[in-house]
């Protein structure tokens, strides 16, 4: 007989929610989930920017458990998005258990388990934590003199004002990650100007998007099989396996062919010569995060989308000034910079056994047993924690098959074998020698700056392929995990 575990799952976007569902599937009745927002969604509640969409095919971008026939096209819109994790929550009656408008401050482990505390003072007990944070939800505001001269509208792109018009402002774009290519995609045509600010440029790799008609919608309605086959389709399934064993071993044959059709895709689209340098980039392909788009290079193109790749000197009231001296004169300055990608669960207080913090844990790098648990931190799991594979394919896939395995250590506790379980001392240090080891032979560690790397130059991501973390998440080796009764 299952003990009547107490749950707190921290966030209620993507994995949050994917944890919450699967707790009460699993017969657990005491289940509280903690949302500092006004509703569900995570990232999506929060990137409300334009030209928002997934880059992961959309039907690959849903719980496997819950298919949505609705969606408008191969890649979907950030709203379209929201609109799936609210019906989601509406469907499972989740809004039932979450407490929204509640952030937690603090986590600290005693005997009798978890005491939780939130902003507004508030303390729930706890015997299990379910840290669902997100990785990129703290936005990073770029270090730029005299940026808050500007006198006209200034947002970072993650904190977007839902009444601002930009059509036929001058608009600049500072950032060219996935969401200033995206911005700019969707800004050309619409502004009057639209100035790129490039700091470097990135290797683009083409993904048609196509529009689903009501015809094909309704076919997936009527027969569920047909999203399956999309999901599962051999092209996707092997280009997937192609990437991530491309980018484990950067001297790949597989990184090979992916450097050559990107190399040749760039310089077939750009005519001009002189911008086609401009925009060549200095490090080997995704090296950064990959950007996908089958529009940008026509975009910039464009007379009306100007490329800046001079260094920014400094913000003026009127525009950005470049090392050039030439004055970019703008409307609306889009901060497209990113986020602090390496806070996790933080800035919340997490303390375990014996009052150690978790700053001091990870004050040289963030890490995790399999980027899902922690020494010390008995009963306390992370979904898409450091080390976990965020990259260009599906986060709900990683979050569900992290959970078939914490939900497996959690069953050590419910059955019984154990009152906490957390990995050992050990185990983490095996397990970070051979990842810090295969991070540095990965793409990512070839020699550029991202966001994927740490504070000593290490990419805190997943080293090995996709089927090697696919096998690593089927079971847990108890043989890692100290078992307290």
């Amino acid at each position: 007989m299952k003990k009547d575990l107490r749950f707190i799952v921290i966030g209620a976007g993507m994995a949050g929610m994917l944890a919450a569902i699967r707790l009460r599937a699993e017969g657990y009745r005491n289940v509280t989930v903690l949302e500092k927002g006004p509703q569900v969604g995570g990232t999506w509640r929060e990137n409300r920017y334009l030209g928002l969409y997934c880059d992961v095919p959309a039907h690959d971008y849903t719980y496997s458990f819950a298919p949505n026939p609705e969606w408008s096209g191969y890649l979907a819109p950030g709203a379209e998005i929201q609109q799936y994790f609210e019906d989601i929550a509406e469907r499972y009656a989740l809004t039932q258990i979450i407490r929204f408008h509640t952030e937690v401050v603090s986590c600290t482990h005693g005997i009798g388990g978890w005491t939780v505390c939130t902003r507004a003072g508030d303390t729930v007990e706890a015997d299990v934590i379910i840290a669902a944070t997100g990785v990129l939800h703290h936005p990073r505001m770029p270090e730029i003199p005299d940026l808050d001269t500007f006198e006209g509208p200034k947002f970072h792109s993650a904190r977007w004002p839902d009444t601002i018009d930009l059509a036929g402002q001058r608009v600049g774009v500072i950032g060219n990650g996935s969401t200033g290519v995206q911005l700019v995609t969707a800004l050309a045509g619409v502004a009057r100007q639209v100035s790129h600010f490039q700091r470097s440029p990135q290797w683009i790799m083409p993904l048609p998007n196509f529009p689903y008609t009501d015809k094909e919608r309704q076919a997936f309605r009527e027969n569920p099989a047909l999203i399956e086959a999309v999901r599962k389709d051999p092209n996707l399934v092997q280009a997937v396996h192609r990437f991530t064993t491309a980018i484990a071993n950067r001297d790949s044959a597989e990184m090979a062919e992916l450097e050559a059709f990107l190399a040749d895709y760039f310089n077939q689209s750009i005519a001009d010569p002189m911008l086609r340098e401009r925009l060549r980039p200095t490090y080997r392909a995704a090296c950064k995060r990959l950007i996908f788009s089958a529009t940008y290079y026509a975009v910039v193109q464009r007379p009306d989308v100007a490329i800046v790749t001079d260094r920014i000197d400094r913000v003026t009231p009127q525009g950005v000034l470049t090392c050039d001296g030439i004055q970019h004169e703008l409307e609306v300055l889009i901060l497209a910079t990113g986020f602090h990608a390496d806070r996790y669960v933080r800035p919340i207080a997490i303390r375990g056994r014996h009052g150690i913090a978790l700053d001091t844990v990870w004050a040289q790098r963030p890490h995790a047993y399999l980027a899902i648990s922690i020494p010390e931190f008995p009963n306390f799991f992370l979904l898409n924690g450091p080390g976990a594979p965020v990259g260009n394919f599906s986060l709900i896939d990683v979050a569900e098959r992290q959970w078939t395995y914490i939900a497996q250590l959690i069953a050590q506790v419910s059955t019984g074998a154990c009152r906490e379980i957390a990995p050992t001392q050990t185990a983490l240090a095996a397990y970070e020698s051979r990842r810090i080891a295969a991070a540095q032979q990965t793409i990512f560690g070839s020699g550029c700056t991202s966001w994927y790397l740490d504070a000593t130059g290490i990419p805190n991501t997943w080293p090995w392929d996709y089927a090697t973390f696919a096998q690593a998440m089927t079971a847990p080796n108890l043989e890692d995990f100290n078992l307290q009764s």
